[in-house]
């Protein structure tokens, strides 16, 4: 089974409430219909789909062959996209950048400050310098990278990477286009 094929069988409402079950264990449809108030036709007509894509046991657990098998398809996590690596990054600083970015969003804020600072490097150079942003479009720009973007807001303030007045940021740091390191 391909990971396409998987997701044709399984994106349907009932066949996923199945799935969710039979991650606890074996399970009886006819109970699981009555405990959730499900129509129990359906349920059997969905657990009978899964059973004949290989996705569960008779028991209506989990096979875990095929789960395992289906992973084993999927490909590596993705690094970082080319326009988050786009600049003059030292090898050392791409490798934080692969570390921390997932195509373009980031997968979580380093506790390091040093390897934070080039991530907020990074994430500074989305705003044109002389250019003033309200706070709400500041918290829009950041969160397209990560959902709390407050905490990327107050370190790039804190960073003095960004200035921020009467709920108005501006950029005052971070590399500028044939700069490597900032000044």
């Amino acid at each position: 089974m391909t990971p396409t094929e998987f997701l044709r069988v399984v994106v349907d409402r009932n066949r996923l409430a199945l799935l969710g079950r039979a991650a606890l264990g074996p399970f009886s449809v006819a109970d699981f219909a009555e405990a959730t108030g499900g129509d129990r036709k359906k349920l059997l007509l969905a657990a009978a789909r899964l059973r004949e894509a290989g996705l569960l046991n008779d028991d209506h657990s989990l096979n875990g062959d095929v789960f395992d098998q289906l992973g084993s398809q999927l490909p590596d996590e993705e690094r970082a996209a080319p326009e988050i690596l786009a600049g003059d990054w030292s090898d050392d600083e791409v490798k934080v950048l692969n570390a921390f970015f997932q195509g373009t969003r980031l997968i979580s804020i380093p506790t390091n400050r040093t390897k934070r600072l080039v991530v907020l490097e990074r994430l500074v150079q989305a705003f044109e310098p002389g250019v003033r942003y309200p706070e709400r479009q500041v918290s829009f720009m950041l969160q397209l990278f990560f959902s709390d973007y407050a905490a990327l807001r107050r370190y790039l303030v804190d960073e003095e990477l960004l200035a921020r007045a009467d709920g108005v940021y501006w950029r005052i740091g971070g590399r500028y286009p044939g700069q490597t390191r900032p000044t």
